[in-house]
């Protein structure tokens, strides 16, 4: 039955042609509105979720990475050395040009020249003179004894110890920290317990400071900038039960190399007061209780050795004092012994090179060829990782072709090249300088690499979102595509009806 003869049928229902909605030219205007819409709003839809990708000066990241920081070093030998070997200038100079061709690593970025007495001096210069002993005089003076002077073997090995200290081992670079502009340095009284015998209530911790800590810091304030904290916590009991020694007639607690590794109580010892993203150093003076009293450090064969304290790689030092306590108060000379290791343990965790084996300095805590090494190194380091960093970055955004790259990626970028250029200029005249300027290039170049719009990406791949569009599309373009083609058909069939009429 068709729709004609529905309708006269009687049951008072009307043509389906003849209701309004039914009307081709209608039903046509509801299926443009909705094309319109879609078109009107592709635009604003493509630019909210479209990757804003700027370009990034590969070149440039490219030719800084080729680029290496160069120190030029000057040692003038003054007169009274030539007195003693005239052609030890010469001598001196071809070893050392030997070592820098056996170890490159050790002497990477070091440009160093030896002049002899005719040469003008500046004071930024080092000088080597001849005297009673071989020892660091003040600033860079080194003085030279008369046994010393006359073997250039000696004095070259003097100097490259100086000029480019040697990494003591393997873990050095485990040990020292890594390089930030600011520490905070905690210092912490831990009694085990309570016990009347073995507790310290107060501690002279201003004086010892003053003394042994505040002149290695203040040596150091061109490198870093230094926060001191101080506490005392009246129970910090251990996470393990030492080991029972006997010796002789008194029985002892030992710790093995194992101990000394979860030696710290994280879960029950709260050894940082404050709250920062500064790197923390911590020193610890602990006071065994009485039933672990005296704690010795024993070796691999489980004999006690005459050590108090061991250091912990990048996390700072511990003094396990063993004294009798004759009051509950610890004095400033009580403390000499264990902040005069703490200043120790300091210079190591920070980098500081030792004093080379035979070699004595005449007053002071830090020589400034041990404060220039310092500075050096810590300078190409800085210049290596932003390197890296930089290259790292120009890398993934190759890699990944959709991955964000927004405009303050790319200053950072910039910024960071531009501190990496001013490192190497500044270099030859100030390594204090330079030390500054990679300062500020690793840290410009690590936060464009940890940039969040650019972290985000590596954990949503362009698979998640088409899994999230798919969906959503699929659903509403499927009627809207099928409802334009079969109108097109009917329009074509009215068309062709129309044409034969």
């Amino acid at each position: 039955m068709n729709s004609a003869a529905f309708a006269s049928t009687g049951f008072g229902f009307k043509d389906p042609r003849k209701l309004s909605f039914e009307r081709d030219w209608i039903r046509r205007a509801v299926l443009a509105s909705y094309w319109i819409v879609i078109i009107l709003a592709f635009p604003f839809w493509w630019h909210l979720t479209s990757i804003e990708r700027l370009a990034l000066p590969t070149s440039q990241v490219r030719s800084q990475v080729q680029s290496n920081i160069v120190f030029p070093i000057a040692v003038h030998f003054d007169a009274s050395i030539g007195q003693q070997n005239p052609s030890l200038n010469s001598q001196v100079q071809a070893l050392l040009h030997d070592c820098a061709i056996n170890e490159p690593g050790r002497w990477r970025g070091i440009d160093l020249r030896l002049k002899d007495r005719n040469d003008e001096v500046t004071s930024s210069q080092y000088t080597v003179a001849l005297g009673e002993q071989t020892s660091i005089a003040h600033s860079r003076h080194l003085r030279v004894s008369k046994t010393d002077a006359q073997s250039a073997t000696r004095l070259s090995s003097i100097l490259s110890d100086l000029i480019a200290p040697p990494k003591s081992s393997t873990s050095h670079s485990q040990r020292v920290v890594q390089y930030s502009d600011h520490y905070r340095l905690a210092f912490t009284l831990l009694n085990e317990d309570a016990t009347p015998n073995r507790f310290v209530e107060t501690w002279d911790v201003q004086a010892a400071l003053a003394e042994f800590i505040f002149p290695l810091m203040s040596r150091l304030s061109i490198l870093h900038n230094f926060t001191v904290e101080s506490q005392v916590q009246y129970y910090a009991p251990l996470a393990f039960e030492p080991k029972r020694l006997t010796l002789g007639d008194t029985e002892a607690s030992g710790l093995t190399q194992e101990d000394l590794t979860v030696f710290i109580n994280s879960a029950e010892w709260t050894l940082a007061s404050s709250v920062s993203n500064d790197p923390v150093l911590h020193f610890v003076l602990f006071v065994p209780s009485e039933t672990h009293s005296p704690m010795n450090i024993i070796d691999s064969e489980g004999r006690p050795t005459n050590q108090s304290s061991f250091l912990l790689p990048q996390w700072g030092s511990i003094f396990i004092l063993n004294n009798e306590l004759n009051s509950s108060s610890l004095s400033y000379n009580d403390l000499k012994p264990v902040f005069r290791n703490f200043a120790i343990q300091l210079a190591a965790l920070l980098g500081v090179p030792p004093v080379p084996i035979g070699l004595s300095m005449e007053g002071g805590f830090l020589s400034d060829w041990q404060l220039d090494a310092l500075l050096r190194r810590r300078a190409l380091q800085n210049v290596q990782g932003s390197q890296d960093t930089l290259h790292s970055i120009v890398k993934l955004v190759d890699q990944i072709n959709n991955m964000p790259v927004g405009q303050v990626v790319r200053d950072d970028v910039l910024d960071a090249l531009t501190s990496l250029h001013e490192a190497y200029r500044t270099a030859a005249a100030s390594p204090a300088l330079a030390l500054r300027w990679s300062s500020k290039a690793l840290s410009m170049a690590s936060r464009a690499f940890f940039n969040p719009g650019m972290l985000a990406l590596l954990y949503f791949p362009a698979e998640h979102k088409y899994a999230v569009y798919t969906p959503l599309f699929a659903s509403i373009s499927v009627p809207l595509v099928v409802a334009l083609i079969r109108d097109f058909r009917a329009w074509r069939r009215g068309s062709q009806n129309d044409g034969r009429r």
